[in-house]
């Protein structure tokens, strides 16, 4: 059974870092794109960063450029999310997803240049990011 459990969300201030992990298992990520979503209260639901199933290549939400990392670890079948720099604008549920045509998962981008959900099949549960003084 293919599953993924998000794990290291939690309470920082302005200007922290969090590392995000993403944990697959039922499935090998060398055949599937992973993404990161948020959710924040009353918003919509954003894509935020993505992997192929080659790391080669990665897609960046432009809110989240130059300030997030994704990265994966295939001996752990994990990936990452290091999240740098935070901003209150950052709170939200973060979610890892899985997407079995990760060609179509990493092109396929939306308006705000990060993942699109609709690609992405298979879903975690969300673990809370806040960012707050």
């Amino acid at each position: 059974q293919l599953q993924l459990v998000e794990s290291g969300g939690g309470l920082v201030q302005p200007g922290g870092s969090l590392r995000l992990s993403c944990l697959a298992s039922g499935f090998t990520l060398d055949h599937y794109a992973i993404g990161w979503f948020r959710q924040a209260p009353g918003k919509e639901r954003e894509g935020v960063s993505c992997i192929g199933a080659s790391e080669m290549h990665t897609c960046y939400a432009n809110s989240v450029k130059g300030r997030f990392t994704i990265a994966r670890d295939i001996a752990k079948n994990t990936v990452y999310l290091e999240m740098n720099s935070l901003k209150p604008e950052d709170t939200a549920v973060y979610y890892c997803a899985a997407a079995s045509k990760p060609v179509m998962a990493t092109m396929i981008r939306d308006i705000t240049g990060g993942p699109l959900a609709t690609e992405y099949n298979y879903w975690g549960q969300g673990t809370q990011v806040t960012v707050s003084s």
